[in-house]
């Protein structure tokens, strides 16, 4: 591959990391200094209804660099990881014939894993069917709901952690729509739309200090920006508790609050918690699942160009 080439193709960053660890600040600042396309890879981002909570990219950052597959969705619509990659590929196809660079970000650990892995093409499951496992599994209980299944589907039974109800249920409705293990799915999973070693991956996982105090203090700065204003807009939609979108994280708490069932400084302590809880969980995903990406403590941006731009020189070296 000639360097021209390499320029107008450039392999893409993943910035993956917890809540309020920097990884968008750090993004907007690597699309100014490469010329680049921000991508969206975190579940809640993608909803409209959330740009304070979900701390959406605001309309001057958005300004200043090209965003994708934010705010696009309205709330109360179902979004799953195989259609976020399916939104996802036109982006990376229109970004990479303006010559631009993606820059993938997010806390979904799921998005990057089926991004790099690639995503078993299992069909969607009718909500009948996922009601009637649900049903079932708090008829039986979990440990009787679970050997009835490892019966049905030994196969995956053996891949999966059958102490864990939600990929227990899972699994179940595959089998149970499907007709086929959730086993033969994952063994028939395509190529990944970008394998981990076509692009430049970085985790961000501040120290446990840090990260906790920015949570808190973000969430301080979002009520300044008009939060509360946000949630009663949200609330006004008067969608189910459940749909999809409505449990962003703080905004349950926050919730409460207008409705009357909490004091303001109690919605906000049980927001931030459940804000630090979250991103404690991002976190050990990204050491669990991510081992293999470079970690990054802190959304410093000069000690990650000189790795991109060792990166680069390395491929243009191998082509």
């Amino acid at each position: 591959m000639s360097e021209t080439r390499e320029r107008s193709n450039p392999a893409p960053i993943l910035i993956a990391g917890p809540t309020a660890s920097g990884k968008s600040a750090l993004a907007l600042a690597l699309a100014d200094a490469l010329g680049g396309v921000v991508i969206n890879a975190d579940s809640q981002q993608v909803y409209g209804g959330w740009r304070i909570l979900t701390a959406r990219p605001s309309a001057a950052d958005e300004a200043r660099a090209p965003h994708r597959l934010y705010g696009h969705v309205p709330l109360g619509t179902a979004y799953s990881t195989g259609q976020w990659l399916r939104d996802l590929a036109p982006a990376l196809a229109e970004t990479r014939a303006e010559g631009l660079r993606p820059i993938i970000v997010g806390g979904t650990g799921l998005y990057f894993r089926a991004l790099t892995m690639g995503l078993a093409g299992i069909p969607p499951i009718a909500p009948d069917i996922r009601a009637a496992g649900e049903a079932a599994l708090d008829r039986l209980g979990l440990a009787t709901f679970a050997e009835a299944f490892s019966r049905r589907d030994p196969q995956t039974a053996a891949r999966i952690d059958l102490s864990n109800p939600a990929r227990v249920l899972r699994a179940w409705e595959v089998i149970e729509a499907t007709g086929k293990p959730l086993a033969h799915w994952q063994d028939e999973t395509p190529p990944p739309l970008l394998p981990i070693a076509a692009t430049i991956p970085f985790a961000l996982v501040p120290a446990r200090a840090t990260l906790a105090a920015r949570c808190d203090a973000r969430l301080d700065a979002m009520l300044g920006k008009g939060l509360l204003d946000e949630v009663r807009a949200v609330m006004a939609l008067d969608l189910a508790p459940d749909a999809p979108g409505m449990k962003a994280v703080g905004a349950p708490e926050l919730m409460a609050h207008l409705r009357g069932e909490a004091t303001l400084d109690a919605a906000i302590a049980a927001a931030k918690t459940a804000t630090r809880r979250y991103a404690k969980r991002q976190v050990t995903w990204i050491r669990g699942q991510m081992a293999d990406w470079p970690l990054i403590a802190a959304p410093d941006l000069p000690p990650v160009l000189d790795r991109i731009a060792a990166a680069d020189k390395l491929a243009r070296a191998s082509n």
